[in-house]
């Protein structure tokens, strides 16, 4: 029979009395744990009662609450005593610092202390109660906590012991010494927590060559005195580092932030390779200090904390750029804690404008040079010629690299260091470009190097190859990518918005005017050593652009807006496309070439570049035409500008192609257009026998009839002025026309009023031919007829009739930028003051002069047309200086436009001031050269004036009449 075991038995007799002793040793130490507890729960507890400050009494109260739940709820109450212990501390402490204590003292470093000592307690208080919950949901009353947590719990609670004595005793002003023996005591007892070493730090020195920036270095100097954040952004070479430096030791930081001003630079870093221990390594070091453990932010906010510092983070697009997860993840709200520290700032240079969040940036985009700077600049460092030698050149040279600093900078050591002559510079520019800005290694002596870090980012490298290809298309436009149009220029790239978005944060373009753009030296890097554009996003735009063009009319609309903002890019990608005739669109290339230019006379009239392309046009027989075609449009185009020389040469070529081709509809529209052109200078001569000779010509009997009565119409109006034929026969062969009929009566009725017909005649035959005008819809029809009633009622004196004629000419165009309104507004001007009204005269000029901008500006016809007006107001008026200096101006003009009937009209008006000043040996050689100018452009002397009559001056002027007919003062010296 088997005996029963015991459960004694099974687990060894030997078990005896010291079987025991393990179970007292637990008990013994749990009560003294709790023992530990009730002590320091009992320190917490009195301190509360007698702290002034509710933060410091919420934090006792915080602690207090951490003690008990050890004690109740937690089984290993024992690995707890160190806590227990510093929580003692922490009472202890918080009860001497805070005597005497109130709320405001809450705003200096007793407030931030208690912050700081605030989030750790209530960090470890959160731990426990999530403990504890958690093991009273599993039904357990009691639950275990982790040595690994604990011991973080006392590295938190040594640190935030070791910062509170640090910045309660930097606000009350302890010596360091003491500062060292606090820290000793409490940090003798954790060999693993070590106090930061510091060593002061000098700041870089402010650049001894830094021009153009004083105003901007005030300005930011103002924000960081206000206690602001910047962020200095621009491309590579724009001298956001030098900036920052001299912010350094303006006099105003130096004062406020004394030894605490300190520069941190990442320079020579890799993003796709940076971490967040690298980062705060860097910065410690900047700062002078050595990271002791593994809460580098805590130490560096510790640090910052003792006083007010300005702390310059350069080259910060390598950590914004950061690929490796620790930095991008820990390294933005490390920058953000540490500018929430009271009194610390941050300047920040970047090429990236992916700044760190939650800091309040105020963003400053670093701008080029202005050209004064810039001269200064490279003149200090180029000594092989004198500025006022090579300073106009040089000037042409620092606008082509966008005043860009480093390009600037680098080029000037070049050519010093290679003994260049300013001639030699600009050689060896124009052969290498962007090729002479590599003279030497690292970002500060190679645009090659710095446009490499850029080039190297990881967010620009995420684009792949379609960063590079819009690069491409941005350096290939002159004036950029139009970023409102970059979806309908290149759709087979439906992330373009992205990519810009990306080249822009990079600062490799930049936003203007919404075009993306480049600086010059970047788009001369793209250009020499990247790339070249795409041909299949080539092909996109041309196709965009062709077919805006060819849309586009002498309406407002999309299209001219269009033509409007994007006219450099289009003309380049013309010109482009003549110099390298695709295969696929030769006969589109050139009626684009041709449209464009109307398009320019039309909406946006100004020189263009594509002369020489079109020049270059190779002349065969499939080319005659469309060449003739571009350069009858660029004709068009140099005469709107008043280039009359070139609008004739043009013209000219354009003939000679159009009648090789044998189109000669088109040879005669053009002549016929360039004899128009020399009446309006005043060369009647000239243009009466430039079309006397198309009609003698072979191609004559070709012409179409109303090119014919075009022809007979221009022909006759060069008659009229010079009084070759009599007003009988003018403008009757081309009143036969149903095109020109009604036009020629008109001016056939107002040639003979020239020509001495009876007033009230040609007044009521003009009424008549009013009343037809209607039928027409022709606004020039009706502008004519009004312009003639007008001259008919000035010359009878019937003023106020005249002004009314020409206010409704005035409305026909109202709201159009019509040279016809802006010419019947000086002409109203003139008749104001014939009526004695001189101050409305000079108002109607000016205000013709401000409303009629679009033409003033390109048109040198209006010009002397308004200084002309102006000239008859101030004679009339008496003002005779002010008159002659008028006149001298006009006759300045007139040598450049070569327009001989304005020259005579003015050379005359100072004839008539000498004879009011009695200068009568001035007047007769000024009546001389008039009379001479009247026979060159075959006008009788007596008729200069004749079919112009708001331009004669008022009849009390009569020494040109007493030359003439040989009268004194003139008597005898009319020779």
């Amino acid at each position: 029979m088997t005996s029963r075991k015991t459960k004694a038995e099974f687990g060894g007799s030997k078990k005896s009395k010291d079987s025991t002793q393990p179970f007292e040793t637990k008990r013994s130490q749990g009560d003294g744990a709790i023992q530990l507890l009730d002590g320091a729960i009992a320190v917490i507890n009195t301190a509360k009662a007698v702290v002034p400050i509710a933060l410091a009494q919420g934090i006792l109260e915080t602690i207090a609450n951490i003690l008990t739940v050890v004690k109740s709820a937690i089984k290993n109450k024992s690995d707890l005593q160190v806590i227990a212990n510093k929580c003692k501390t922490i009472g202890e402490r918080l009860k001497s610092v805070t005597k005497d204590a109130t709320e405001d003292d809450l705003r200096g470093h007793l407030g931030s202390a208690l912050s700081q000592l605030n989030e750790v307690v209530n960090h470890i208080n959160s731990d426990i109660a999530s403990k504890k919950e958690k093991g009273f949901w599993r039904g357990l009353f009691t639950v275990t906590i982790d040595r690994d947590k604990i011991a973080a719990w006392e590295k938190d609670l040594d640190f935030v012991i070791l910062l509170f004595i640090f910045e309660v005793t930097t606000g009350t002003e302890i010596e360091m010494k003491s500062i060292k023996k606090e820290l000793k005591h409490v940090t003798s007892n954790v060999p693993s927590m070590n106090v930061p070493n510091n060593h002061q730090i000098e700041p870089p020195s402010r650049p001894a060559m830094l021009y153009g920036r004083d105003g901007l270095v005030a300005e930011l100097t103002n924000l960081v005195i206000n206690d602001q954040h910047i962020a200095l952004i621009g491309p590579g070479g724009m001298g956001k580092s030098s900036v920052a430096k001299a912010i350094l030791h303006e006099p105003l930081v130096t004062n406020k932030f004394s030894e605490r001003r300190f520069f941190v630079t990442y320079d020579g870093l890799d993003p796709s390779t940076i971490t967040f221990e690298t980062f705060m390594t860097r910065f410690a070091g900047a700062l002078g200090i050595e990271i002791a453990g593994a809460d580098s932010v805590r130490q560096i906010s510790a640090f910052l904390r003792s006083a007010n510092a300005l702390v310059v983070l350069d080259n910060a697009e390598t950590f914004e750029e950061a690929s490796a997860s620790s930095a991008l993840g820990d390294i933005p709200p490390a920058i953000a804690e540490m500018a929430n520290i009271p009194g610390v700032i941050l300047i920040l240079t970047s090429r990236s404008r992916r700044n760190a969040p939650n800091v309040r940036w105020i963003t400053k985009d670093i701008p080029p040079l202005d050209l004064s700077s810039a001269q200064a600049v490279f003149f200090q460092i180029y000594q092989h010629a004198s500025r006022s030698e090579a300073e106009e050149d040089i000037n042409a040279l620092l606008k082509e690299l966008d005043f860009h600093p480093l390009s600037i900078n680098i080029l000037a050591n070049a050519a010093q260091q290679n003994h260049w002559s300013p001639t030699m510079l600009f050689k060896r520019w124009n052969d290498r470009h962007s090729k002479v800005l590599d003279s030497g290694k690292g970002k500060l002596q190679s645009l090659s190097d710095t446009m490499q870090l850029s080039l190297s980012s990881p967010s620009f490298q995420n684009l792949g190859e379609d960063g590079l290809r819009v690069l491409a298309i941005i350096a290939f436009l002159p004036q950029g990518l139009n970023e409102d149009l970059a979806s309908d220029l290149l759709p087979s790239l439906p992330q373009i918005d992205t990519i810009c978005d990306v080249l822009c944060m990079q600062s490799l373009v930049y936003r203007q005017d919404k075009f993306l753009k480049m600086l010059a030296p970047i788009r001369h890097y793209v250009r020499d050593s990247l790339r070249a554009p795409d041909t299949t996003y080539l092909q996109e735009i041309r196709a965009f652009y062709y077919r805006t063009v060819a849309s586009c009319s002498e309406a407002r609309d999309q299209y001219a807006d269009i033509i409007i903002s994007d006219h450099l890019d289009i003309e380049h990608v013309v010109a482009c496309n003549l110099a390298n005739i695709p295969g696929d669109a030769e006969e589109m290339t050139y009626s684009t070439c041709w449209q464009f230019l109307q398009c320019l006379r039309w909406h946006l009239p100004r020189p263009t570049t594509l002369t020489p392309a079109i020049s270059n046009i190779v002349e065969n027989s499939s080319t005659w035409t469309p060449k003739a075609h571009c350069l009858f449009t660029l004709a068009q185009l140099y005469g709107i500008l008043s280039q009359l020389a070139e609008s004739s040469q043009a013209f000219q070529a354009a003939e000679v192609l159009y009648l090789t081709a044998g189109n000669h509809e088109s040879m005669a529209h053009c002549l016929i257009t360039r004899a128009d052109a020399l009446r309006a200078q005043g060369r009647y001569i000239e243009s009466q026998n430039l079309l006397e000779d198309l009609q003698h010509s072979d191609s004559w009997e070709s012409l179409s009839e109303t090119t014919k009565a075009r022809a007979w119409f221009l022909l006759d109006m060069a008659r009229m002025y010079a009084f070759t034929a009599s007003a009988d026969e003018l403008f009757m062969k081309s009143a036969e026309d149903h095109v020109w009929g009604l036009y020629s009566k008109i001016w056939h009725c107002r040639a003979k009023f020239y020509h001495g017909v009876d007033a009230v005649q040609a007044h009521t035959h003009l009424k008549d031919l009013f009343s037809q005008c209607a039928s027409t819809g022709y606004l020039m029809d009706r502008r004519d007829v009004l312009e003639g009633l007008a001259e008919i009622a000035f010359c009878e004196g019937r003023l106020s009739d005249a002004m009314d004629n020409l206010q409704t000419v005035i409305g026909i165009f109202e709201g159009q930028h019509s040279e016809d309104a802006l010419r019947q507004t000086v002409r109203k001007a003139v008749v104001a003051s014939k009526q004695g009204n001189h101050d409305l005269a000079r108002e109607l000029i000016q205000k013709a002069s401000k409303s009629f901008q679009f033409f003033a500006l390109r048109n040198a016809r209006i010009f002397l047309q308004r200084s002309y007006g102006s000239a008859c107001i101030e004679l009339t008026a008496g003002e005779y200086d002010r008159a002659e200096a008028y006149f001298t101006t006009i006759i300045e003009a007139c040598d450049m436009q070569s327009n001989l009937v304005q020259k005579a009209f003015s050379i005359r008006g100072l004839g008539e001031i000498a004879s009011v000043h009695r200068n009568f040996a001035l007047a007769t050689q000024r009546f001389k050269e008039t009379r001479s100018l009247c026979a060159e452009m075959g006008v009788p002397p007596q008729h200069l004036y004749s079919c112009l009559p708001f331009c004669a001056l008022p009849d009390r002027f009569e020494g040109w009449t007493l030359f003439l007919k040989d009268i004194p003062p003139f008597a005898n010296d009319n020779r």
